[in-house]
């Protein structure tokens, strides 16, 4: 059972993930905002945007209308490197 506890992921909510990184200022909206461009999009007239990266790194864990960040995974995106993603 030890084991099962130490490999299951950090989780926070969008509203407690900024208690998680006090030093960064982040506030649940940003992270929203984070979220919503995690992915390719497509403006009004066709053009791909690109994403930031967020959704590849396997951080956004979405259960129905519940929203978890992996955290640490999230501090590796913010970072700069990837995570571990595949």
């Amino acid at each position: 059972m030890t084991n099962e506890i130490q490999n299951s992921p950090r989780l926070a909510t969008v509203k407690t993930l900024p208690t998680c990184f006090p030093l960064l200022g982040l506030t649940a909206a940003a992270i929203h905002g984070q979220i919503f461009k995690s992915q390719d999009r497509f403006d009004s007239k066709g053009r791909k945007i690109a994403g930031n990266g967020l959704a590849a790194t396997g951080a956004i864990i979405r259960r129905g209308r519940k929203v978890l960040i992996d955290v640490d995974r999230y501090g590796a995106w913010l970072a700069g490197t990837d995570g571990g993603a595949k």
